[in-house]
């Protein structure tokens, strides 16, 4: 059983459901002698008898009735096993690894997930928090397919950067908090505010930002989590310094109030994926979707 041959299984069971070895060469396009040949090699392979040839028909033995019923089951997972293979092979199935920097929205992140399993439901994405020269790294490594890094990042020969959005950056205000209509680094200096950690694009920005204006202040609280960052302008504990995308769902809430900044500050991303022709073929349905989020320069 070990080398079974499942070509003559498959002969087998044709000639259970068809009754007759040229029924089953006709459905099986063989030739009648290579019907036969199957059979008796598998015959000789189980050493017992499987089939009662007649005139007419071909009757199973016991032997033959079980070598039927396990050979189906035999036939339809290797069938679905070619299939399991070609799937992955076209990228239509597989697990995609994909790194995120803190700048990622995580309102745009589900939206993303979600559109992907309408499209690509045999593709899974398993998303790794990791600064953007990590995410390179790992990348070169091989341990990421895709990657959401900052931008620019030092150019490299295996890694290929796609530009992918350059949101404009906001400030989200307590609602009890009297703002102009821009706000200036001479106006936000002196003030409580939030932003992203040390070491993240956000915080480099916003540092760059107020120090072009001769301003160095340090900030109230840094978080890593967006989600957390704009529920401190909600209890009114601080202005929280973010991109535009990710304060889209608070324009309409009372309890906060979103404002420009000037001079205008925009967060530049790019998608990152190998050169090579190694890389996962299911990358390609989460690249497609990433794309489709793109926001023109």
């Amino acid at each position: 059983m070990r080398n079974l041959n499942l070509d003559q299984v498959q002969t087998l069971v044709a000639i259970a459901d068809l009754g007759t070895f040229a029924a089953a060469a006709q459905a099986l396009h063989l030739s009648p002698p290579a019907i036969s040949l199957h059979i008796k090699e598998l015959e000789t392979r189980m050493d017992t008898a499987l089939l009662l040839r007649g005139r007419r028909q071909a009757v199973l033995t016991a032997a033959g009735e079980v070598l039927v019923a396990h050979g189906r089951k035999l036939l339809e997972a290797s069938d679905e096993l070619i299939d399991l293979v070609q799937r992955r092979a076209s990228g239509r199935e597989g697990l995609v690894k994909v790194g995120v920097s803190a700048g990622v929205s995580t309102r745009l992140l589900p939206i993303m997930l979600e559109q992907l399993s309408q499209r690509s439901p045999g593709v899974e994405v398993k998303l790794e928090a990791v600064g953007s020269a990590d995410a390179m790294q790992r990348l070169r490594a091989g341990s990421l397919d895709v990657a959401i890094v900052a931008s620019p990042q030092p150019s490299s020969a295996e890694i290929v950067l796609t530009p992918w959005r350059n949101d404009p950056m906001v400030v989200l205000l307590p609602a009890a908090w009297k703002a102009p209509k821009r706000v200036t680094p001479d106006w936000l200096a002196d003030k409580r505010w939030a932003s992203f950690a040390p070491a993240t694009q956000m915080h480099g920005l916003i540092a760059g930002w107020f120090g072009q204006a001769g301003h160095h202040p340090r900030p109230f609280l840094t978080l890593s989590y967006p989600g957390a960052l704009k529920s401190l302008a909600a209890a009114s504990q601080s202005a929280v310094i973010l991109p535009l995308e990710e304060v889209e769902d608070q324009l309409q809430l009372p309890g906060v109030q979103v404002r420009q900044l000037w001079p205008r500050l925009m967060r530049p991303m790019a998608v990152a994926q190998r050169r090579d022709g190694s890389h996962n073929p299911a990358a390609a349905a989460v690249l497609e979707v990433l794309a489709a989020f793109a926001l023109p320069r």
